[in-house]
């Protein structure tokens, strides 16, 4: 008997997504855990998994629609089966589909847990831009004002530097798809000395995942006490540390750099003052056994915060390879949520972009994040004598209600030593 098939929650936290691609078409048998679909949400790219067995009769979402979770998506049923009463419950809203049983042998979805702030620091894209109320815009625009595309044609947009608001889209009901942008011509700049035509504000609607980031960076600072400590450092015996670290493993390949380091220096000194690695729930407070670091990786449309378990246990590395991976996987949107919950300290580090110093949003229910500067050479006194000096700055954000401004001093000195004696991380 054919039945209607909603839009799965593919996350604990998940509360809209955005089908990317169908990976099957109508006609297509379809077998339990079959692939069916990839769908965007706040966190990643996700597959969206059959829990039916029969042929995908019909297919009642367009790539690139963004929907919350049980929308009807699709019809499976036996080939050449009357779906027309199933299209009727559609049309009508009233055919909601039921939610999916578990499959034999597997576990039931866990609950929600904290989603991971994202640090107010990283730019975002905007994904999908909307027309201004013009004629040029109407034939790609959908009676709700949005320009039909989906996230790969938003994607060539972007490289391309095509304002998707100009382009004219040939597929259903308007819609720009790849062809449009292949054979997109832009239009003709006004000639020199024409008055220039004063252009409205690009509007666009915000992802998923960054209607989140907006949602929890407004939470934290409106709900957690925060304060800051800003240290200076000489780096120089870290970056000697790294030089020989490298070297030793040029041979295999492999190599470590500044940051990787610093997730080790910043995890021991967590080790070493434990009231840091904690965090406020509703009215207590949860004092960390394990070294979990929330490690900052900027992606197109926003912050994700990938986590290295057991910091504090790992080698240098063993962190370097960890976080590399999970910074690929990020970029890919491949990470799954285990890979981003349950983070006890956060690292923020912009020094990349020339940044000397900033102050990151906490990641409730985490109590504190460090943010890294960039490195600078310059002169620094040493005995008296001007030297060439290598400093960067670090500040902590602390959450008041878990760490005193005595104990948030006491960690930034550990974590100070450490970094300027990298000797004492094997302590």
């Amino acid at each position: 008997m054919a039945k209607i098939i909603g839009l799965p929650k593919l996350s604990p936290t998940m509360e809209e997504g955005t089908l990317v691609s169908w990976t099957k078409k109508e006609g297509d048998e379809v077998d339990v855990d079959d692939l069916l679909a990839e769908v965007e949400t706040d966190k990643a790219t996700m597959e969206f998994r059959s829990f039916d067995r029969g042929v995908l009769l019909k297919i009642l979402v367009e790539e690139g629609e963004t929907l919350e979770p049980d929308v009807p998506v699709a019809i499976i049923g036996k080939a050449d089966e009357d779906i027309s009463d199933l299209l009727a419950q559609v049309e009508s809203g009233a055919g909601k589909a039921p939610e999916p049983a578990p499959k034999s042998g597997t576990e039931s979805q866990p609950e929600a847990e904290p989603e991971p702030v994202k640090s107010e620091q990283a730019p975002a894209e905007a994904p999908e831009p909307a027309p201004a109320p013009s004629e040029s815009a109407s034939a790609s625009a959908s009676s709700g004002g949005r320009v039909l595309s989906s996230p790969l044609v938003r994607k060539l947009a972007r490289e391309r530097d095509i304002d998707l608001r100009t382009v004219n889209g040939s597929g259903p009901h308007g819609r720009i798809i790849k062809r449009d942008i292949e054979s997109y011509t832009a239009p003709s700049a006004p000639s020199v000395g024409a008055t220039a035509e004063r252009r409205s504000p690009r509007i666009v609607n915000a992802s998923s995942m960054r209607r989140t980031i907006a949602r929890r960076l407004t939470e934290s600072k409106q709900t957690v006490p925060h304060y800051y400590l800003t240290i200076d450092v000489d780096i120089a015996p870290l970056s000697e540390a790294r030089k020989a670290m490298n070297a030793a493993l040029e041979a295999e390949g492999r190599k470590v750099s500044l940051n990787d380091l610093i997730i080790k220096a910043a995890a021991v000194a967590l080790r070493r003052v434990p009231e840091v690695n904690a965090s406020w729930m509703d009215k207590e407070i949860h004092y960390h056994q394990v070294v979990d670091v929330s490690v900052a990786v900027a992606i197109d449309d926003g912050l994700m915060t990938p986590v290295v378990r057991d910091a504090d246990r790992k080698g240098v590395a063993e962190i370097a390879e960890e976080v590399r991976d999970l910074a690929a996987r990020a970029r890919d949107k491949k990470l799954q949520p285990e890979d981003m919950t349950n983070g006890t300290f956060s690292i923020s580090n912009l020094g990349m972009f020339g940044i000397e110093e900033f102050s990151a949003v906490i990641n409730p229910p985490e109590a504190a994040i460090l943010a890294v500067g960039t490195l600078r050479e310059e002169p620094v006194v040493v005995d008296g004598a001007i030297v060439p000096g290598r400093r960067m700055r670090f500040t902590m954000s602390c959450d008041h209600r878990v760490i005193d401004g005595a104990t948030g001093a006491k960690f930034m000195a550990a974590f100070k030593t450490i970094i300027e004696s990298p000797l004492t991380m094997l302590l």
